[in-house]
């Protein structure tokens, strides 16, 4: 079948995203060790413990843990990517268990069973023709690392992430080309848990604490870098950021400034790792805060020399800055920000605009001259099976197909250079967030429940036959 010029390009990378905290389960399985996304449970106490404000270092009898099973792809996932084949993917975005590989984090020698797995796991993919796109660290830190160092305060972490990376690159040459150092790398501002392990004292300066573990991860990342171009030059190293432009809510300059400063924080990950260096607004405001960051010697060296080869990011929503603290919030990816009058949201709050992405790739390529790679987006909601089994989530497709044609105008009319694009929960998983199973993105539905009760029975929905379509055509047929 000849493909028609569509406006992505003939190589495009289409496909789903996973996390392995999110739908592996088998927490001790052949030797796992206990990481710190085993331990955040559903319910009330999930969002200061993903903050750090309070600690949970193991399980209780108290809560439930949806991550220690999750939709256990540990054991299922033959099938799974066999039903990625089916629709077409030409890539799946997975992550690697860092607890699977080296239990408690600090050892100098691997676990064997868990290297073999995602062997096998990444030959699966190959067997299709999927190309793996691989987190090294989403959301996933060993707790040993955690309750032994501090986790990523402490700079021995950059040596065992070193470590690791040593390790993967060398076991998985040849099966991997794609890698992406960090998940959303500027959730540790907003998640520190989650998003790096971190646990507060209640005499810290939480701000110092964040940036220093944020600086050891952006010289952990370039480290990654270096070294995956040495193991083989064909390797694409990526950067991933939890994106979305802030729209001022007010031509007032004031709510333009405090966009323009949200957007900032924002960019200071990707300034770093795409450009090389701490840009000047960073090194002010640092200064304001009173942070000072602790650098070895050779570090700025690293971070300018090791750049990575491409923009990854994900978009849910945009966003909105304003200096009126009346107005109305609403969620979106943990960020809370002004509502946005002009959009409609999903169930979770998070608000809808595919014109946002289109804007957003635009800001990022600009800024960075990068290629862009698209590994989440999606449409959390709850899914209503009919007496068959079956979902008919139209809501669903009418997302995608805003946001995917965005993405065409953003290619075709802006000239931006967009490698790929990676529906998030691909398959229905574990939500980051709320650690709920309700809250579905997937085209493949899990019977599974908020408590942990079902079958686990794989179904395709509706949306699983349009997107295998919109993938057949490259983005064409979108009806």
């Amino acid at each position: 079948m000849v493909l028609k010029d569509t406006g992505f390009p003939k190589d495009f990378l289409w496909g789903g995203a996973t996390a392995a905290n999110q739908c592996e389960g088998g927490y001790k399985e052949a030797g796992r060790g206990l990481a710190n996304v085993d331990v955040v449970p559903i319910g009330k106490d999930r969002l200061p413990i993903i903050a750090g404000l309070k600690k949970s270092l193991n399980f209780d009898e108290e809560h439930f843990y949806p991550a220690k099973e999750a939709i256990d792809m540990y054991h299922r996932y033959k099938d799974d990517i066999a039903l990625f084949a089916e629709m077409g993917f030409k890539t799946y975005r997975l992550s690697i268990a860092w607890s699977r590989i080296f239990p408690n984090g600090d050892e100098k020698v691997p676990n064997e069973a868990g290297l073999k797995f995602y062997e096998e796991m990444f030959k699966e993919c190959r067997k299709y023709g999927i190309e793996p796109l691989v987190t090294i660290t989403h959301f996933d830190c060993p707790m040993h690392l955690i309750t032994e160092y501090g986790s990523w305060r402490n700079r021995k972490l950059v040596e065992f992430y070193e470590n690791l990376c040593q390790v993967i690159f060398n076991r998985y040459k040849g099966l991997v080309r794609y890698w992406l150092t960090f998940n959303e790398i500027n959730m540790i501002l907003h998640a520190p848990f989650m998003g790096a392990g971190l646990v507060f004292e209640a005499d810290e300066n939480q701000e110092q604490v964040k940036y220093q573990a944020a600086h050891h991860e952006l010289v952990a990342s370039a480290i990654a870098t270096k070294i995956a171009h040495e193991v083989d030059p064909e390797n694409k190293v990526g950067c991933m950021l939890a994106a979305g432009n802030y729209y001022p809510y007010t031509c007032k300059p004031e709510d333009v400034w405090k966009g323009m400063q949200e957007d900032r924080e924002n960019y200071f990950f990707v300034d770093i790792q795409s450009r090389g260096e701490y840009p000047a607004y960073a090194r002010k405001e640092l200064e304001r805060k009173g942070i000072e960051i602790k650098m070895e010697e050779g570090d700025l060296t690293l971070l300018k020399n090791n750049t990575v080869d491409f923009i990854s990011f994900s978009y849910y929503s945009s966003r909105v800055a304003s200096t009126d603290s009346k107005h109305n919030e609403t969620e979106g990816n943990i960020f809370a920000s002004t509502k946005n009058p002009y959009l409609e949201a999903s169930e979770w709050g998070w608000q809808i605009d595919p014109l946002g992405l289109r804007i957003t790739m635009n800001a990022m390529y600009d800024r960075y001259q990068k290629p862009l790679f698209i590994v989440e987006n999606g449409l959390g909601a709850v899914d209503e099976p009919d007496e068959n089994g079956y979902v008919k989530d139209d809501y669903r497709i009418d997302y995608l197909r805003e946001h995917i044609k965005a993405m065409k105008e953003a290619i075709v009319e802006d000239g931006v250079e967009l490698l790929g694009y990676t529906t998030w929960g691909c398959i229905d998983l574990v939500s980051a967030g709320t650690g709920e199973m309700k809250k579905r993105y997937g085209f493949i539905y899990v019977d599974r429940d908020n408590e942990g009760n079902g079958t686990l029975k794989r179904t395709k929905k509706k949306s699983f036959d349009w997107y295998k379509k919109v993938i057949a055509t490259n983005g064409e047929n979108l009806d």
